[in-house]
């Protein structure tokens, strides 16, 4: 019978070194900066709206203004309560960060890997395959590749 091919995760792990703990803090440190940029941007843009509203009423605000404003506001503070949730993602993952120890391994991701296999293989041994990384290197692949 002939070998047929199947698709299955592989881990990527990294060990710690100076430079990866450099990189992902940079990394984090961009994304926060990132996301805070993106609240100012939101927070203006949402006064911008507002302001237009106002200046286009009659005054007193009539219902409909106001409303308007309102709806403005929810989508603002809505938007915003998304930027903190992921800004304290990246927080803690900065923490997480500042916890590793140098030569630990720790799981970076995954991706998808095809194999081939024949009657007679040990599936589970087969599925179970780790690329381990070092400042970017493979220095070792774990496993039945």
């Amino acid at each position: 019978m002939k070998p047929i091919t199947l698709k299955r995760n592989v881990t990527i792990k990294a060990i710690v070194t100076p430079r990866l703990k450099d990189e992902a803090t940079q990394q984090l440190q961009n994304a926060l900066n990132q996301v805070d940029v993106q609240i100012q941007q939101l927070d203006f843009q949402g006064k911008r709206a507002i302001n237009e509203v106002e200046r286009g009423a009659i005054k007193p605000l009539g219902p409909e203004a106001q409303q308007q404003i309102n709806n403005i506001r929810g989508q603002v503070e809505s938007k915003k309560a998304e930027f903190l949730q992921q800004k304290n993602q990246f927080l803690q993952q900065l923490n997480q960060v500042t916890t590793w120890e140098m030569s630990q391994e720790i799981v970076q991701g995954q991706i998808e890997s095809d194999f081939e296999v024949a009657v007679g293989d040990n599936l589970l041994e087969r599925m179970n395959v780790e690329v381990v990384l070092e400042d970017g290197i493979i220095v070792e692949i774990r496993g039945n590749p």
